[in-house]
């Protein structure tokens, strides 16, 4: 049987809203964040949640 695919579903619609939160934060004029606290904690929050979901597809594919 297969596992609950909650945690992806969720890790998944985090993904979408601290990436589009943190693109919001760059200005790519200037290459600058508005707030650098804030802008690298969104950045943490994305990679992390990146990092799981791609960890879970390559697990998912090996099998």
């Amino acid at each position: 049987m297969e596992k609950n695919n909650a945690p992806v579903f969720f890790l998944s619609i985090v993904a979408i809203i601290v990436g589009s939160a943190l693109y919001k934060q760059i200005d790519f004029q200037n290459f600058t964040v508005e707030k650098k606290a804030l802008s690298a904690i969104y950045f943490v929050t994305f990679a992390a949640s990146v990092f799981i979901l791609a960890k879970h597809f390559i697990n998912k594919s090996k099998k």
